[in-house]
């Protein structure tokens, strides 16, 4: 089954005295992999004195923009169409842990095998993944570590921010996406799976309806290394499939913000609107 979206991502911020200038680079292209294909892609940015783009490290592409004008307001607006078909995405393998630890893995995977500062796991994950480890193969283990945390969590909007560390939603036991993306990144490291962060969009639907336009927002999931990268939503407990659109990866939230940017001159940031659609169009 492949699926066709129109997604348009607006997003606002407004000053409560003019800027003498903004320099940004904003992540909000979806990637081209062999099972999502990059129909059209477009970034509006409003004001803007130059622009160009390229691939980050870790193979997301970037549009850098500044404007160096003053200004009260800046908009950047992104429109894409992409098509995804998760069957053509690559199989893992069944691999061992002998496999997954071996060195040549751990050399030219170490930057998704290294905890940040927001992967850390607390003490009590990093025990309950050993655990799970010891007792299961590692593509069993990945999951049953993912849906751990999934259980462990409760979904609240607002209850962290981007700043919040794996160790601080793990002891409230709330989060969001990017938390429950980060609690499980930091696990699978722990116990020698490669892991790395994913972020994107997810259509809110279930069963997404051809015409129908639905309000969304930008989301976070996983993927672990078993000699492919293999995708879960550890929010929604699901396999990643047709629903979701893949903007990039990294290591953690840090190397993928969608926006990020220095505004010079005096000012205070009095509101910031961003808004998701994303439509089914086959």
């Amino acid at each position: 089954m492949s699926a066709r979206y129109r997604i348009r991502h607006a997003s606002r911020y407004e000053y409560d005295r003019s800027v003498t200038a903004s320099f940004n680079e904003a992540r909000l292209t979806p990637m081209q992999t062999p099972w999502q294909m990059r129909l059209e892609s477009s970034i509006a940015i409003e004001p803007m004195t130059w622009n160009y783009r390229y691939n980050d490290y870790w193979g997301t592409e970037v549009r850098v923009f500044e404007a160096s004008g003053a200004h009260r307001s800046l908009d950047v607006r992104a429109t894409s169409l992409v098509e995804v078909d998760i069957s053509r995405r690559p199989a893992p393998s069944d691999l061992g842990w002998a496999d997954v630890r071996q060195d040549v893995v751990r050399d030219d995977l170490v930057e998704y095998l290294a905890q940040t500062a927001a992967t850390e796991p607390p003490l009590e994950l990093a025990d309950l993944a050993e655990s799970i480890a010891a007792d299961h193969a590692p593509a069993d283990a990945a999951r049953l570590i993912s849906d751990a945390v999934h259980d462990a969590l409760t979904y609240v909007v607002g209850a962290t921010e981007v700043q919040t560390t794996a160790a601080e939603a793990w002891a409230a036991r709330s989060g969001v996406c990017q938390d429950y993306a980060h609690l499980v990144v930091g696990a699978l490291r722990h116990v020698g799976m490669p892991a790395r962060y994913v972020s994107g969009y997810l259509h809110p639907a279930s069963v997404p309806e051809i015409g129908d336009t639905a309000q969304g927002e930008s989301h976070a999931w996983v993927e672990w290394w078993l000699g492919e990268w293999t995708a879960y939503d550890p929010t929604n407990a699901a396999v990643v499939a047709e629903r979701h659109v893949m903007i990039g990866t990294g290591r953690d939230y840090t190397d993928i913000p969608p926006i990020k940017g220095i505004v010079a001159g005096p000012h205070r940031t009095t509101g910031l609107t961003v808004t998701v659609e994303l439509t089914r169009l086959a």
